[in-house]
């Protein structure tokens, strides 16, 4: 029996995911399925580069603008909302094509998440404490001495975060890395296709610039003032984000706009660099060298779909 199959378009930051993932869809009548950790977040869409609705041409995306800021959204509910969505998208004859950047969300859906214990909340409330008297990077050290692996892929001052790993590691012994070895995926069922992205660090720097220039003319600090207006608490899990977080600093005054637009590009490229390193220990990743909206980019991938290795099913026509 023919395994269901899912295309898979990960990588770095600003590789051109979105414009490959929109152009498989169009060739084998498929539908995109975000796997970005912030567009799942209602009103926040310039800082996160939605794709708008008018330049996706038609094809359908799932997983964006469904969550309220104010909502906590994890990993393992992603996998398990996200594999329901695939498996409809099968069910209609089309192909899921997944995109995005978040590689723990790519992980947990395609090798499963270990979701660990119950909240301790006394023990949280210790671990905040640690956190808000000596700084987040304290916190980080010990999860970096406890699990390695762990401290790699969470950000220093992802303090929620780094209290979720430590909080696992003291109530089961065991550091979360052991935990996901017993985890199967949710759509385990499933064939998946999976091609990565990757650009020298200078193309990747000059995309930055370009984007965030784009994200401001389009009116990025607007958008942030009128979630503010809106009621978004600043404390909001998106506001903690890459671009949210320094167009927020810059509206209270910490930096000017122009050093605001250079610290958005320098986080960017280190975050870019983080997910370089995730992808490249994730198995059975196909890489190209190149942007996804280059033709020869597209050009492969579908050729390589084409030969069997890849996709039969999902309707050509639109």
């Amino acid at each position: 029996m023919t395994r269901p199959r899912l295309v898979a378009i990960v990588g770095p930051t600003a590789t051109g995911k979105s414009a490959l993932g929109i152009a498989v869809a169009e060739r084998f009548g498929g539908e995109v399925v975000s796997c970005d950790s912030t567009a799942v977040y209602r009103g926040f869409d310039i800082g996160t580069d939605k794709v708008p609705v008018a330049a996706r041409r038609g094809i359908p995306h799932h997983m964006i603008d469904f969550v309220e800021p104010t909502e906590e959204y994890s990993a393992a509910r992603y996998a398990r909302e996200a594999a329901r969505v695939i498996r409809d998208i099968t069910a209609r004859g089309r192909l899921p094509i997944l995109v995005g950047g978040t590689g723990f969300y790519f992980r947990a859906l395609t090798r499963g998440l270990f979701e660990g214990p119950g909240r301790d909340d006394g023990l949280r409330r210790r671990l905040d404490g640690i956190a808000a008297r000596r700084g987040p990077e304290c916190l980080h050290r010990w999860l970096a001495a406890v699990d390695p692996p762990s401290a790699a892929r969470i950000q220093v001052r992802d303090v929620k975060r780094l209290v979720r790993a430590l909080e696992v590691w003291i109530v089961t012994g065991r550091p979360l890395t052991e935990h996901f070895a017993g985890t199967t995926s949710p759509i385990a069922d499933y064939e998946v296709i999976a091609f990565a992205l990757r650009i020298p660090a200078e193309l990747t720097a000059a995309r930055v610039a370009r984007r965030v220039d784009a994200q401001f003319a389009a009116g990025l600090l607007d958008e942030l003032r009128g979630l503010l207006g809106r009621g978004v608490p600043e404390a909001a899990l998106p506001f903690t984000g890459l671009v949210y977080k320094q167009a927020l600093e810059h509206l209270h005054g910490i930096r000017g706009e122009r050093e605001t637009r250079e610290l958005i590009v320098r986080e960017n490229r280190r975050y870019s660099r983080r997910q370089l390193i995730w992808f490249r220990k994730e198995p059975g990743l196909r890489w190209i060298d190149a942007p996804g909206e280059r033709a020869d980019t597209i050009a492969r991938v579908v050729s390589e779909l084409e030969r069997g290795e890849g996709v039969e099913g999902g309707s050509k026509d639109r």
